[in-house]
């Protein structure tokens, strides 16, 4: 049966589940109540209305997730395995939940539900990632060279970048620069010799990561060495009855690059294999860290079996384990790993202004769920086939992008602004990266501050002015407590900015007084931003 624990002083609820999981607890919404969290990729349905439903049970939704609900009014949901949850009939309705779900209704705010939770569920470790994935642009291979990653072409990317007027920073080279995945050197067809490429970008101002995933491709010579060794997850054959020990066949794996078998990490002999073959990478080629990629909870289906009993959601976090080594490092799909230094990617976008217009609501939810070392989606998109075809790219929509990223946490390349921009087009690209340079210190100085406190480096208006009427304000955020920007999202050169109460110096030295709505003509090479002035 149920059993409800009230804990007065913190009005915290714990509800225990006894062989009772299918028990639906529920709360009912209070009046102007609104709610947030759970996925990233969901934000641009937050808050959440009547109707709503997700279940976190092996879906991240390809990002990063939480088992978290916060409210307006200061409570907050969580539970360390997954649920699935609705909204319907005014109720928020909890449901197939795997472990004791507890209800906190101490707070008054957002930000008092964030901050509650955090305490006692992701406490950050006082640790930053790599700080020059902060104050630099990085720039990633992908969308370039898509699986034609070569030591010559990469070369020419970063001359490239250097002599088009662009700062050097973290370059990312992407995926297929192995012969197979499992196997840990660079393929020799395509890197005469990645040593020396990797102390050439060194050379050149560079810090150089890899591209990795936990995928092993099979009948190869490593995957038949992991397999003898069982270190790869295996497969019940159907048979939801068979343990681990009696399984005999390795799970194949469908993921976006066709069918493999992937590391079981939690068998620590797994991890230590794992571990010293990025060890091996970073001795033998000089690298300085790496992108992390897959670990969808999506991609531990019901029928493979571990060495520990895990759930899908609980082989994505450990996968996240791995990059703690590392503080270059990158994730885009994340289970419950606020507060630890790792950085965390939305996930592509499609090149488009609906999906331009999702990447407020999503960075911002990213920092409710604790993770706050964020970075932004590829400029302009991370679709490869949309820079193909240079008639169908809407080149303002990538100006757009790039200032939308200018002041978020971090800001990545992948097209290469001067192939695809006009030269007055690319003069603004490179107007918001000097742009980015004076904002800097603050930004690092925000991170810094995150890694003490926990607090969002970007915030919704909501968390940063609770109860203002602001929760719906998703085309714009502040940085810090004290800048307000507002990016154009739109084909329109048109922006209304929501200011709250207080007065705002804008970016031209304009003085406003909030709380007021203005909506203002915005030319291409212009970002608006507001620095608060007084309260």
């Amino acid at each position: 049966m149920l059993k409800y624990l009230l804990r007065l002083p913190c009005l915290c609820f714990f509800i225990l589940l006894h062989g009772a999981m299918n028990a639906q607890p529920s709360l009912l919404i209070r009046p102007g109540e609104k709610w947030f969290g759970a996925a990233v990729n969901e934000a641009h349905h937050m808050p959440f209305t009547e109707g709503y439903k997700l279940d976190l049970n092996a879906d991240l939704r390809g990002n990063q997730a939480a088992g978290l609900l916060l409210s307006t009014s200061g409570r907050f949901i969580w539970s360390e395995e997954p649920f699935s949850f609705r909204f319907e009939n005014n109720r928020l309705v909890i449901a197939d939940t795997h472990a004791m779900i507890t209800i906190d209704s101490s707070g008054k705010t957002l930000p008092d539900a964030f901050h509650n939770a955090a305490a006692r569920f992701f406490p950050t470790k006082n640790i930053l990632p790599d700080t020059l994935l902060f104050s630099s642009p990085q720039y990633n291979t992908w969308i370039e060279l898509v699986y034609n990653q070569n030591q010559a072409d990469i070369m020419a990317y970063a001359h490239a970048i250097i002599d088009n007027g662009f700062p050097p920073g973290v370059l990312m080279i992407d995926d297929n620069w192995a012969d197979y995945y499992g196997r840990f050197d660079f393929r020799s067809d395509r890197f005469r010799d990645a040593a020396a490429m990797v102390d050439s970008l060194h050379q050149m101002g560079f810090k150089v990561m890899l591209w990795i995933s936990p995928f092993v491709s099979p009948d190869t010579e490593v995957f038949r060495d992991l397999l003898e060794k069982e270190l790869l997850l295996m497969d019940n054959g159907g048979k939801p009855s068979t343990s681990y020990a009696e399984a005999t066949l390795p799970a194949i794996i469908n993921w976006w690059n066709g069918h493999s078998a992937v590391l079981d990490f939690t068998n620590p002999a797994s991890v230590k294999w794992f571990r010293s073959r990025l060890d091996h990478m970073v001795n033998s080629y000089h690298l300085d860290g790496f992108k992390l990629d897959a670990g969808d909870a999506e991609y531990y289906p019901a029928n493979s079996l571990s060495f520990a009993k895990a759930s899908p959601n609980e082989h994505s976090r450990l996968w996240g384990e791995v990059g703690l080594a590392y503080p270059l490092n990158e994730y885009r799909a994340m289970w419950k790993m606020g507060g630890e230094p790792l950085v965390q990617r939305l996930r592509d976008k499609q090149h488009s202004w609906t999906d331009l217009q999702k990447l407020i609501p999503h960075i911002t939810t990213a920092g409710l769920l604790g993770y706050q070392f964020t970075c932004p989606d590829m400029i302009g998109g991370g679709e490869f086939g949309s820079f193909r075809d240079l008639k169908v790219l809407d080149r303002e929509l990538v100006v757009r992008s790039a200032e939308c990223s200018a002041l978020m946490p971090m800001m990545q390349f992948s097209v290469a602004p001067w192939r695809v921009l006009d030269s007055s087009q690319l003069a603004i690209v490179k107007k918001t990266v000097t742009l980015r340079k004076k904002y800097t210190p603050y930004i690092l100085q925000l991170a810094h501050e995150a890694a003490k406190t926990g607090d969002p480096i970007v915030r919704s208006m909501e968390f940063q002015f609770p109860g203002a009427g602001l929760a719906d304000a998703a085309g714009q955020f502040m940085l810090g407590d004290r800048y307000l920007v507002a990016p154009v999202l739109t084909k329109e050169n048109k922006k209304t900015v929501r200011l709250p109460k207080g007065s705002w110096k804008d970016d031209l030295g304009k003085i406003w007084k909030g709380p007021r709505d203005i909506t203002l003509e915005v030319p291409l090479d212009r970002l608006p931003v507001f620095e608060r002035i007084t309260k």
